[in-house]
């Protein structure tokens, strides 16, 4: 059995009040939907509530819940909504994020992180952890709606057809908001490389 006939056999048991089903359903998804709202709001504490909340709203929308529709776009739709909720209270948040790749306009993609050529020496580990640093707060200076796009697909790995159900947004402006987003936080990476940074 696919993975996909797997959850929807127990969309259809929670559907039927089996509760059972229901806890199987956080189980698959309480980790990967706790590192995304993590992402999001920067904070453990406000990522549990947001979890927890995200899970509240998905037991009692299941009754209206489409059975064709993906699980995982659902609960992430849901968990999207309560972060953006949550910013919009909160005007600044510390964040911590890790982002790895960058792919230019011509689809092609390059590494942040710097080549294991050779055994790193500790002025190595610095560059790298300074540069990792700059990226980190080039992300939290994003506005929610390039944010979100940024962590959908390039930590949840989320497709382009995925975020535009979550977000309920058109592909097209999918894939805009996340060339935005990687056109921000490049203009703060290499500023830092030409030393106009701290």
């Amino acid at each position: 059995m696919d993975t996909l006939s797997a959850e929807l056999m127990l969309v259809e048991r929670a559907q039927a009040q089996d509760e059972t089903a229901f806890e199987q359903i956080m189980q698959l998804y309480a980790d990967r939907l706790y590192n995304y709202v993590l992402r999001m709001v920067g904070n453990r504490a406000d990522a549990e509530d947001i979890v927890q909340e995200t899970f509240l709203r998905a037991y009692q929308g299941l009754p209206s819940f489409d059975r064709r529709a993906s699980l995982s776009t659902w609960l992430y739709r849901i968990a999207t909504n309560l972060c953006i909720d949550h910013q919009r209270r909160r005007a600044r948040r510390v964040q911590t994020v890790s982002y790895a790749d960058y792919e230019d306009d011509a689809g092609e993609t390059s590494e942040w992180e710097f080549a294991d050529t050779h055994t790193p020496s500790p002025m190595d580990a610095v560059l790298h952890k300074e540069l990792q640093q700059v990226v980190e707060q080039a992300v939290a200076t994003l506005s929610p709606k390039l944010k979100t796009v940024l962590l959908l697909y390039d930590v949840e790995e989320l497709s382009y057809e995925e975020i535009a159900r979550v977000l309920n947004i058109p592909m097209g402006t999918v894939k805009s908001r996340l060339n935005h987003a990687r056109s921000q936080i490049q203009k703060q990476v290499e500023a830092y490389l030409r030393g106009e940074t701290k």
